[in-house]
Formats: C-alpha cells, structure tokens, sequence
C-alpha cells in the first residue's frame, strides 16, 4: 500500500536527508546518500539499495515514478507543490523525485577485485562532477571495477549519482588504502600491470600493443591540475599518454579516462 503523505512542516525531522546540505554528515552519521530521477532511483534499486523515503512532485507519483513507488510499497512518499519541494531542497525541483537510500557497507578491495581484468584507480580526483563522468565511461566502455585513494570524493555524493547517470550503482568500487605509491603494491600483490595517466617523455599511447596483452591491467588518474604524484608515476609498471594536437597538453581527466577505456578494448 502506498504511504503518501503530504508536507506540512518542511522543518520536519523525517527531511533532513533532503534539506542537509552536508552530504558528509548524512554519509558518516546516518549511513544514507540521496538519488534523484526515476531512472537512477531505478538502477540503484536494481542493484539492491533500500530506500528510507521518497520526496516527489505530486504528479511523478501517479506518472514517471509510479512503478518505483509501486514496487517500494510502505516507504514514506513524502510530497508538496513545487514551490513548497524547492524552498525545502533549496534548487530548483526538477527531477521530479528523490529518495534517501541506506548505504551498504564497504567492500573490500580483494572483492572489488575478483575476477577483475581492466579496473580504473583514481588518485586524489575531489571533483564530483569528475568521478561521475568516470564512472559513466567505465559502465559503458566495460572496465570492471573502480578502486579510489582516500583522497577521492565519495561516489555516492549527489553530485557524483547525478552525472553518473546510475553508473556508480553499476560497476564494482571501494576504497583503497595506502599513501602513494603503496596502493600501486597492493595491486601488483593482486596479479595487475598499473598504467599511470600522466604527462610525461616516456609515456606510450594508450592503445600500445604492450598494454592490451596485459591478462590484468589497473589504469591511473590523477587530479586535475597537479595530476598524478611522482611517487605513483614512478611505481607504476606503465606510464601513458593520449597523443594531443594544437598546443593542447591533456584533456580532463574524466574524458581521458574514456578514451583510455576505449583503447584498451576494456569491453572485450
């Protein structure tokens, strides 16, 4: 049975997932990240994250949302007039549903990387909108698995589920541990060749025949601008570069990491 219940008080303790601005506190306290949209609502239940709430827009309960509110039956749907939905999120309320979901617990990277053969590992990469876009390429160009430093953002912040399109839900990660370069041991020790991404002489392309006839093989990101460390680049087995033209030096980091996934045939 549905449980809808109209918004009267946008004080309301039951919306601080939606109206706490510090995704930190509400991942460190409360153990929950918010998804918004229908469609990566969808994929994140697919994948097996329980929702605590929904907030929607009157019209995607009845409409867009009803098979996600149909299949999550007892979850409190809370909702209001749009104008009511963006005074208490503070934007614009345009993807017409939210919801606040548990966060499973953290896997550890020996399971991340079972079975893995081409896994991406970001360094220090803060920008959101970054990780996502990451994430995105490695869903759709077939990498296995994500591994991030500590120094990373958090792939389940809004910002990142949003540009992710979902994907964050869909390929494997966790975190890393270790200072540079001692993550770069921990994945020789698990069987793969590390490719640092960096601009350097030496560098091959990443569609270097060498590369491809790697059984396991991790590809390195670093952060924009200072890249990645010299320690890492120096520990890794590999270091590559995308050939550039026009005076251009590089390009950002989320669309290099597609072109490197693409390369590398990471779907094969």
């Amino acid at each position: 049975m549905q449980d809808i219940r109209e918004i009267t008080d946008t004080g309301a303790p039951e919306l601080l997932p939606y109206t706490d601005t510090s995704e930190l506190r509400l991942k460190n306290e409360l153990g929950i990240f918010v998804a918004e949209s229908p469609k990566v609502i969808r994929t994140a239940l697919d994948s097996g994250y329980e929702p605590l709430s929904f907030l929607a827009v009157r019209k995607y309960i009845g409409g867009q949302a009803d098979d996600i509110i149909a299949r999550c039956e007892g979850v409190p749907v809370y909702t209001a007039p749009p104008e009511t939905l963006e005074k208490l999120t503070g934007f614009r309320f345009t993807q017409g549903i939210m919801s606040a979901m548990r966060r499973k617990p953290l896997a550890e990277p020996s399971a991340v990387l079972s079975g893995a053969r081409r896994i991406a590992v970001l360094e220090n990469i803060m920008n959101q909108t970054n990780v996502g876009a990451i994430f995105r390429s490695a869903a759709a160009l077939g990498a296995d698995a994500v591994l991030l430093t500590r120094g990373c953002s958090d792939p389940l912040f809004r910002r990142t589920v949003r540009v992710s399109m979902g994907a964050v839900f869909r390929v494997p990660w966790t975190f890393i541990d270790g200072d540079t370069p001692a993550y770069i041991h921990t994945l020789r020790n698990a069987g793969f060749a590390t490719a640092a991404m960096a601009l350097r002489g030496s560098s091959i392309r990443p569609d270097d025949p060498r590369l491809k006839a790697e059984k396991r093989l991790a590809l390195i990101f670093g952060t924009e601008g200072d890249g990645l460390s010299d320690a890492s680049v120096k520990a890794a087995d590999y270091t590559v570069k995308i050939p550039m033209a026009r005076g251009i030096d590089s390009l950002n980091v989320a669309a290099a990491s597609a072109v490197a996934f693409f390369c590398l045939d990471a779907g094969e």
